[in-house]
């Protein structure tokens, strides 16, 4: 019987056989906006928070989307780029006028993470375009086993998908993580959040909030979810040094750019 059973299986279409999953998971992101790190321009001047002219009805908070896309033991997080610009009208002695108007801006650089599901470990790469040249470097780390996690009674769906609880201390307070053990790999949109098994498809904190909204099967190539092997290999210190770095070299010109504009009008 079983010379039989091996037969019939050998025999089989490469299509009959067991594949490794992809597909894709979306979800849906909700953040608290930290004001002190706002950058107001009013009539070409730098409004710091604190000042009588920083305007008081900013958003409160950010939403955008992101996606995981995983093939075998390989996945790439997506998440929508842009970055806030805030301007404001001036008014009668200089100060703002009227309500701020928020649009999104391309940010100096592109940044991926990609997830090695088998090693249980993340890269995260940065692409930073200065003058003629592109560069890309990358970080890699280790999941890390969250300290406090403990398992609770409770379940829900979510996706389509029976969820457990749990809750692990995180950046201050007490983190609430939902994750399902029926997709067959580990993963968590926060690091710091991993469980031992399964997949988080929800976390819930005072400031940010996690929350699958799709799963679904479609095919994704291996190679599009794999990092690129020819990336500057830094440390996470200095990954997150140069994130800065562009960051500042982007604020600068911006406010130039701002000042040169109120200057010609």
């Amino acid at each position: 019987m079983k010379k039989l059973v091996l037969l019939i299986a050998a025999l089989l279409p490469l299509g009959a056989r067991a594949q490794s999953p992809t597909g894709h998971i979306q979800y849906e992101v909700t953040q608290k906006v930290d004001h002190s790190q706002a950058r107001i321009i009013i009539n070409g001047q730098v409004v710091k928070p604190g000042s009588p002219d920083f305007p008081t009805d900013l958003p409160d908070v950010r939403t955008f989307g992101m996606t995981l896309a995983f093939a075998g033991n390989y996945a790439r997080e997506e998440r929508e780029s842009g970055m806030m610009r805030v301007v404001m009208e001036s008014g009668p002695g200089g100060g703002a006028a009227g309500m701020p108007q928020a649009t999104r801006v391309t940010p100096p650089f592109t940044e991926a993470v990609y997830v090695n599901l088998g090693e249980r470990s993340y890269a995260t790469t940065l692409t930073v375009k200065q003058e003629n040249k592109t560069t890309t470097y990358r970080a890699e780390q280790p999941f890390k086993k969250p300290e406090g996690w403990k398992e609770m009674s409770q379940t829900k769906k979510i996706a389509g998908y029976t969820c457990r609880k749990a809750t692990a201390p995180y950046k201050g307070e007490t983190y609430t993580i939902w994750y399902t053990t029926d997709l067959p790999f580990t993963y968590s949109p926060v690091k710091d959040l991993m469980p031992e098994k399964g997949v988080v498809l929800a976390v819930e904190g005072q400031k940010e909030q996690y929350k699958a909204s799709k799963v679904d099967s479609r095919p994704v190539a291996e190679a599009d979810v794999r990092s690129a092997a020819d990336a500057q290999q830094v440390t996470p210190e200095e990954l997150k040094d140069k994130r800065e770095k562009a960051l500042a070299d982007f604020r600068q010109k911006a406010f130039e750019g701002e000042t040169e504009r109120v200057r010609q009008n």
